[in-house]
């Protein structure tokens, strides 16, 4: 395929029209009347921005003008820059007004559509990111785009496109007709994936895991790289990786990366949860806004790993991204927000840094050591004068340095914080983005069941109750799944995936089996409507989703697994489950699907290596009945095993699994079983234990 060409200036064309039809009384755009905060951060922009939907399309064909299309997300540091700098701008919105029709989308409401055209500046040979800029011929069609452009830069380029698309018409639609090729090519011709009716062989993981461990960074955790993300997928298939071929050498990276994670700027120290990711190598200075999807998958990471360890310092992590959760992202509804901005008054992270004398003030007679423990200096340990909170040594080695007992230190701290927080809640807070996303509302909960079976605390327990049942209220319709709270927009297959995934984990969890059937609901809604039965996968979008010039499927593990990933695994799962067949089958064919992808990069298919160990290895059902049922799974699920199902019953059950299973001697009764052969029934956690340990 042809690259397109820089485009070169020739003749600006001005076509200057009325424009007030494009404006509402209050002077402001067609964007005033949407839901989005990001949409409704552009409402007041000298730009005629139009919302994604039949009259900006339409427009476009009458007028026979480009599209612009203009992609990004409420708490996008350089969205915001490249707004305040060109949309913001008289001049420049005159360009764009003058010679295009000006599309804003919030690529957390239409994913699908960012997908595609992520997809097609990638093609093009430029770099992605956002916020996205993609010039589009009326039918869609992609010709030329980029992310962020400094307004001289973007006034040049809209003058060369509007010239191009005037004076080079055909050379620029056959470009347009060639991405839009590209972009229908099958995953399956693009990635040379074959699928061959067989079992799936023993794959070499401890080859694999060589290709994870040349990357390590051996001094501060993580991959060698900057920026770093935090990447929960692929550190989670290191923690199941590590059990399953008890490699001590990759669990002792695991935690050495979790535990860096923690002690870095990253984490807030003050508020809890996590950055979306630090521009550094050395987890110190974050890009400062807060995900809920990244948060709600760390909260799963350091809740099986503290099963697994016991380590106080992941408990800690893990109540303070609840803690954070439910003092700034939860509505009173249930649901959760979907994220927090970088900046507050025009500066990224000023909410968040501390100046040495105000953190001085703050921490009085403890000075000296609060800021040797928080790593904080006269200079400042960021840009001139600014603090970002980082440890440099976990609590037990600086309190070994300072001569005090741990506990000293704690009191210390803990009193230093609540001093902290209530002087930082006295600053202008970051922007929230209200929207409630079902599928960030399913990972999180997904780590709310994972951080209730690890720590017992109630009030997580209830935390997750509550946004079950949101979701089951707002979010569901019938058997659909909608996107958006109070928006009309269908759920894509990653928003299926996490909530289906979601929900077993609240039958696992809390012994509900409503919470299965709906599962099973759910995903045969994604049978019916997402699957493609020649490659084997699930389409992104529904097959009663609106038609775009391309529909894409979603195969590699990202900062958010694949949504195919994700089905793999729920299927499998439920696959054993229900006893389905169809289930097990089609879990099976999707993972032989990517196989050769798993071998070859399996850090961007961490999430499908996992699956696929899993289904190599032995995967215990373990049944309890009984009265007492639900406290011993509970005291069971305490303990971290990556390759199990949990099912619980104290009286009738309607799973197939559960059949002539009763309790023996009237006492509550584990069965531990492998493809249904269930080895002798014991009474206690530490004989099941013993059990699932023998069949690895």
């Amino acid at each position: 395929m042809k690259r397109l060409v820089r485009l070169i200036p020739i003749v600006l064309l001005i076509n200057c029209q009325q424009m007030s039809s494009d404006r509402t009384e209050n002077n402001q755009n067609k964007l005033a009347n949407s839901s989005s905060p990001y949409l409704l951060q552009h409402a007041d922009n000298p730009v005629n921005w139009y919302p994604w939907g039949e009259e900006a399309l339409n427009k476009a064909k009458e007028e026979n003008k480009p599209i612009l299309l203009s992609i990004g997300y409420s708490s996008c540091h350089w969205c915001h820059v490249m707004a305040h700098e060109s949309f913001e701008n008289e001049e420049i919105a005159k360009l764009m007004n003058e010679n295009f029709i000006n599309i804003k989308l919030d690529r957390e409401e239409r994913p699908d559509i960012d997908n595609i055209y992520m997809d097609a500046v990638q093609v093009m040979g430029l770099l992605g990111g956002w916020p996205l800029n993609v010039f589009l011929t009326p039918d869609q069609k992609p010709f030329y785009g980029g992310t962020y452009f400094p307004p001289e830069q973007w006034s040049k380029l809209l003058q060369s496109v509007s010239e191009a698309y005037t004076n080079k018409y055909e050379q620029l639609a056959q470009s347009a007709q060639q991405f839009a090729e590209n972009l229908n090519q099958s995953e399956a011709e693009k990635y040379g994936l074959l699928y061959a009716e067989e079992q799936l062989g023993t794959v070499d993981f401890d080859s694999s895991y060589e290709t994870f461990s040349k990357r390590f960074d051996t001094n501060w955790g993580g991959f060698q790289r900057a920026p770093k993300f935090p990447m929960p997928a692929v550190w989670n298939y290191l923690l199941v990786y590590s059990q399953l071929s008890q490699s001590s050498e990759a669990l002792e990276h695991l935690q050495f990366t979790l535990d860096k994670m923690a002690h870095g700027g990253i984490y807030d120290h003050l508020g809890g949860g996590f950055s979306r990711y630090s521009v550094d190598s050395e987890w110190h200075v974050p890009h400062f806004e807060k995900m809920l999807y990244d948060n709600g998958q760390l909260l799963s990471l350091y809740a099986d790993a503290y099963k697994l360890t016991q380590k106080p310092l992941y408990k800690e992590v893990m109540n303070g991204i609840v803690t954070w959760l439910q003092n700034e992202m939860t509505d009173e509804s249930g649901g959760f927000y979907s994220a927090l901005d970088a900046d507050s008054e025009g500066e990224e992270g000023k909410f968040y840094v501390w100046r040495f004398q105000e953190y001085k003030d703050v921490a009085g007679k403890d000075f000296l050591l609060l800021a040797e423990y928080f790593d904080v200096t006269n200079k400042g340990n960021w840009e001139e004068g600014k603090n970002v909170l980082r440890m440099l040594e976990s609590k037990e080695a600086f309190a070994e340095d300072m001569e005090i007992p741990v506990s000293e230190l704690d009191k210390i701290i803990d009193q230093f914080k609540a001093k902290a927080i209530s002087e930082r809640s006295k600053r202008v807070r970051p922007g929230l983005d209200s929207k409630i996303l079902s599928g960030w509302n399913g990972l999180m909960l997904s780590g709310l069941c994972k951080a209730y079976q690890a720590t017992g605390n109630d009030e997580i327990r209830e935390l997750a109750i509550q946004n079950a049942a949101f979701i089951q209220k707002e979010l569901i319709s019938g058997d659909e799944l909608l996107r958006v709270k109070n928006e009309e927009i269908k759920g894509y297959l990653e928003d299926y995936a996490a909530v289906i995934e979601a929900f077993i984990l609240c039958y696992e969890t809390f012994h509900d089996e409503r919470y299965l059937s709906l599962a099973k609901r759910l995903t045969d809604l994604v049978l019916a409507e997402y699957y493609d039965e020649k490659e084997k996968l699930f389409y992104y979008t529904s097959n009663q989703s609106e038609e775009l010039i391309a529909r894409k499927k979603e195969i590699f593990d990202n900062v958010i697994p694949a949504s195919n990933s994700i089905m793999a695994h729920n299927l499998y799962k439920l696959g054993l489950m229900y006893d389905n067949d169809v289930y097990k089958k089609t879990a099976l064919q999707m993972v032989l699907m990517v196989n050769k992808l798993i071998k070859q990069e399996p850090e961007y298919l961490s999430n499908w290596a996992a699956i696929s160990l899993k289904m190599i290895l032995p995967t215990a059902e373990i049944l309890c009945v009984g009265d007492s049922a639900k406290g011993q799974m509970k005291e069971l699920q305490q303990h971290y095993l990556p390759n199990v199902v949990y099912m619980s019953s104290t009286g009738t059950s309607q799973l197939p699994l559960f059949e002539y299973k009763e309790p023996v001697n009237q006492q509550t009764t584990f069965f531990v079983c492998y493809d249904k052969i269930c080895k002798r029934p014991v009474h206690l956690v530490s004989e099941v234990l013993e059990k699932v340990h023998e069949a690895k």
